[in-house]
């Protein structure tokens, strides 16, 4: 709670504020806790207008508590589950992305990050009929690949196109370009202006590390606030328009142990809600298209288990070797 001023709440006149002040009353808080009786008679002041004054300051300022079934009932009918058109990933992910959360794919160059959120963007767009924000900052998006995705779902060309026009495509290759991007999205559902894509249901960031790293270490003292930065808005446009928030991260070797872990540091492992590690099989060559999926952080599931998955079957009507093209 802050200083009294004028302008703070409707009825708070500078006159009251004056003396208010004279009699030691300086903040919020001040007002709040005194003895109202006590007040209007030292002041000069109406002990309804004082009474009303604090009714009107503790709805604006202060916390009203919830109980657990009130939260749990929002939570119900805030939440969506959303299909990510890949079965072994939607069963690490119990049944799909959640909106209102941050979920992560992790992976090394080459693992195939970018061609699950092609994927998803896929199934969104197309079979479930919602509308998908793609930030690209890595330059791994390819249009071609993305109608092969929806080819395989129909020969229906309208209903390609109509895909197509539910993903909007967003380029942003700095931290800055990023933050604008999300910001404008929550000014524009901010002030109820419906844009040309409508209601977004996912919004797809590949990758944070591309915008984040080239800002960490050194002397660049602002990066880490940077990166929390964005941290805050994903986490808020997720919780805020109950949209699911689709992330890819990179792996690095950790100095100790020579483990491969995930990019980014500890500050960011508490960003997202689900982390799913997506590799290579182990014993397969870089160009083969078996991956493995493993849970490690979930706020629903025991973590560990592991899916694989063929991602050369992605955007075929039947298994063939894996697709020409980019697969980081």
């Amino acid at each position: 709670m802050g200083v009294l001023r004028v302008g703070l709440c409707p009825g708070l006149t500078q006159e009251m504020v004056q003396l208010l002040r004279s009699r030691g009353i300086k903040t919020v808080v001040d007002l709040v806790s005194a003895d109202l009786e006590e007040v209007a008679q030292k002041c000069g002041l109406s002990y309804k207008a004082l009474v009303a004054l604090r009714r009107v300051l503790l709805a604006q300022f202060s916390a009203f508590p919830f109980n657990g079934a009130d939260l749990y009932e929002e939570l119900k009918t805030s939440t969506a589950i959303l299909a990510t058109g890949i079965g072994s990933l939607d069963k690490l992910l119990d049944a799909g992305l959640y909106t209102g959360e941050v979920t992560e794919i992790v992976g090394g160059p080459r693992s195939g990050k970018t061609q699950v959120c092609l994927c998803v963007a896929a199934n969104v767009a197309h079979s479930l009929q919602q509308n998908v924000l793609y930030i690209d900052s890595s330059g791994g998006l390819m249009a071609s690949r993305l109608l092969q995705l929806l080819q395989a779902r129909t020969q229906d060309e309208e209903e390609q196109a109509g895909a197509l026009q539910r993903i909007q495509v967003v380029h942003a290759f700095d931290i800055f370009q990023m933050l604008d991007v999300l910001q404008d999205l929550r000014g524009t559902v901010a002030q109820q202006v419906t844009s040309s894509l409508g209601t977004v249901k996912v919004i797809v960031v590949d990758s944070v590390t591309a915008v984040v790293s080239p800002i960490l270490g050194g002397q660049q003292r602002e990066g880490l606030a940077l990166m929390m930065q964005l941290a805050r808005e994903l986490k808020t446009l997720a919780r805020d328009l109950s949209v699911a928030v689709l992330v890819t991260n990179h792996t690095i070797r950790d100095r100790d142990s020579g483990r491969l872990k995930p990019a980014l540091g500890r500050s960011w492992s508490f960003v997202p809600s689900t982390r799913i590690l997506l590799d290579l099989v182990e014993g397969s060559e870089a160009s083969g298209s078996q991956r493995s999926m493993c849970l490690t952080k979930s706020s629903r599931q025991p973590t560990g288990f592991q899916e694989m998955v063929d991602i050369g079957t992605w955007g075929t009507p039947e298994k063939s070797p894996a697709l020409q093209g980019d697969q980081t």
